[in-house]
């Protein structure tokens, strides 16, 4: 029997041993997916914290509920540890490690790399490996193949690799791991066959593509889609601004046209992990090729600046009140990326919040989901509890995410300005100034 029908077996008959790698808003929920489809899985991870709290069946990520959690890890199918040593058990290998942008804006494999060295210390032949982390393409064959190859292991025979980009919504009720379509592209048919065996298992429809390379180009794809439409639609609003025009009633009439138009809505910037920097991956590699990605630039330099028009608008605002920003008690509503999750990486609100502050405003955030936040110079500000009198304080409320659990009406109510970065009060009427971005 070859390496790759062994594996195939134990990944059918549910015998084979999975490993992930990083227990983030990616990881943990494809940890918990495998296991409730009958696999054992050992999850991976250097943070001792987020291993101690899954190993008490505890959940740390919002899609992920406790009881789901415990259910798996009390059944004796999902573990945690730090120790990369216990590679060693895995028949799969499955990498989710971060891939952020240094502050030079290229970007930093660091976590993938280092995983990728503490793997080829302990893989062992007939043994899949996959990198779900986005980065640019060629990053597989680059980076991962290379370093399996040193080790004396050939490609599609004794070890089989592949690359699957990570789709996770967070927040999202409608689509989950289950059942989000899964590209997969291995370095050669058999390790495509090999990783497709595997995520079906835990995925309703794998959709294999014909190398890694494709396939980390899908991803960027869509999230650069994403990003350059944004870019447009906010650009779309700044125009409408300048025209006296409701971009808002703009979009909904636009999007009663039943073909040739996707809406897209404008904000204070783009937040989260994937849409406002993998485009910028694709333009770091198109650089190499001399290439300049021209609607990528674009669109990051006119998200990038949001939050600066945000602070134009909160200037203007306030002067028509009479009041400048300096000294002026400014709360702004939501901190976190996007609706309804804690998660604010990259979020426009820090740099809204640090704006305000180098204008010498009197600066406080209303957040349920996020209980404190890490500012410039490794500042924090601690969420301020929300109160009538709260409102009524405030020289201007910014709403910069729209959490469900907002009271619009009574923010109408109680406030005396509302700057509407999202559209979030449309529909309500009460006593304050509302200004829309």
């Amino acid at each position: 029997m070859t390496y790759s029908e062994a594996l195939l077996q134990k990944l059918d008959d549910r015998t084979a041993k999975i490993a992930v790698i990083g227990l983030g808003y990616v990881g943990l929920p494809l940890a918990v997916e495998f296991a409730e489809a009958g696999y054992v899985v050992l999850g991976v991870d250097v943070s001792a914290d987020k291993v101690e709290l899954l190993n008490k069946g505890v959940s740390y990520i919002e899609d992920i509920s406790t009881a789901e959690l415990a259910a798996q890890v009390h059944a004796g199918r999902l573990s945690g540890t730090t120790e990369y040593s216990r590679l060693d058990e895995a028949d799969a290998l499955i990498i989710c490690v971060p891939t952020p942008l240094r502050k030079t804006r290229d970007p930093d494999l660091s976590y993938v790399a280092g995983a990728t060295e503490e793997i080829a210390k302990y893989l062992r032949p007939g043994v899949l490996l996959v990198l779900e982390s986005t980065t640019y393409p060629g990053t597989t064959e680059d980076i991962i193949l290379p370093r399996m190859l040193e080790g004396g292991f050939e490609v599609g025979e004794n070890v089989f690799i592949a690359f699957s980009p990570e789709r996770i919504d967070p927040a999202n009720k409608t689509f989950g791991v289950r059942n989000t379509p899964k590209v997969i592209g291995g370095v050669t048919e058999a390790c495509t066959d090999v990783a497709c065996k595997l995520y079906a298992a835990a995925v309703d429809t794998v959709v294999p593509v014909s190398s890694p390379r494709t396939a980390e180009m899908v991803k960027l794809l869509e999230n650069t889609f994403r990003a350059v439409n944004i870019g447009l639609i906010n650009e779309i609003a700044i125009m409408c601004d300048k025209l006296g025009i409701d971009v808002w009633e703009v979009i909904d009439a636009a999007k009663t046209k039943p073909f040739g138009f996707m809406p897209f809505y404008p904000g204070p910037g783009l937040g989260g992990h994937c849409i406002p920097i993998d485009p910028l991956y694709l333009s770091w590699r198109l650089k190499s090729f001399n290439y300049n990605a021209r609607f990528i630039e674009l669109a990051d330099e006119i998200n990038t600046n949001m939050p600066r028009y945000v602070i134009t608008k909160i200037s203007e605002a306030l002067n028509d009140a009479a009041k400048p920003i300096r000294n002026s008690k400014v709360l702004v509503m939501g901190v976190a990326y996007k609706r309804d999750v804690n998660d604010v990486r990259e979020s426009p609100a820090l740099d809204i919040i640090g704006l305000l502050q180098q204008q010498g405003a009197d600066v406080y955030y209303h957040d349920p989901f996020v209980p404190t936040i890490r500012l410039e110079g490794d500042s924090r500000m601690n969420n301020t509890e929300m109160s009538d009198e709260l409102l009524a304080d405030a020289d201007c409320v910014v709403v910069v995410t729209d959490h469900t659990t907002s009271d619009w009406q009574n923010l109408l109510d109680k406030a005396k300005l509302v700057v509407d970065t999202r559209n979030a009060v449309s529909g309500y009427s009460g006593n304050a100034t509302v200004v829309k971005l």
